[in-house]
């Protein structure tokens, strides 16, 4: 028994002593499918604060496009803040960089839907329902 403990220490030394595993370097497709910084940012000043006073203020526009279909998530928005067009605009803009983006670089996903959670006012700002994930 003492033989084992003394093999069983010395192979979990060596496990250990060999250094932390170096981390996979980046491939090219993963930069070319990273989404356009611009767009999501232009939204998310676009829908400022989302300021309501009754959840039918509330919307959501889709966030991006997964490689399997669909949009990769949700945004809130006002009605009375926010004109819906130009949003619209510029997320259908964003979803269609990425699905160019993942056309060429061959990307898949998970095909789990994404449902639209819809959206609701709380504490006078829109914020996306509970029975859905949250806006990226």
């Amino acid at each position: 028994m003492r033989q084992l403990s003394l093999i069983l220490l010395l192979a979990c030394t060596a496990c250990s002593a060999a250094g932390p595993e170096a981390p996979p370097a980046a491939s090219a497709p993963l930069a070319v499918t990273a989404p356009p910084p611009g767009l999501p940012a232009q939204m998310r000043a676009l829908v400022g604060t989302a300021a309501c006073t009754d959840s039918a203020q509330c919307k959501t526009v889709p966030l991006g496009a997964r490689a399997c279909g669909g949009p990769e998530g949700y945004l809130a928005y006002s009605t009375s803040v926010t004109q819906a067009a130009p949003l619209q605009a510029l997320a259908e803009r964003y979803a269609q960089q990425q699905r160019e983006a993942n056309a060429r670089s061959g990307m898949a996903s998970t095909c789990q839907f994404i449902a639209d959670p819809g959206a609701q006012c709380r504490a006078g700002a829109c914020v996306l329902g509970t029975t859905g994930p949250e806006a990226r």
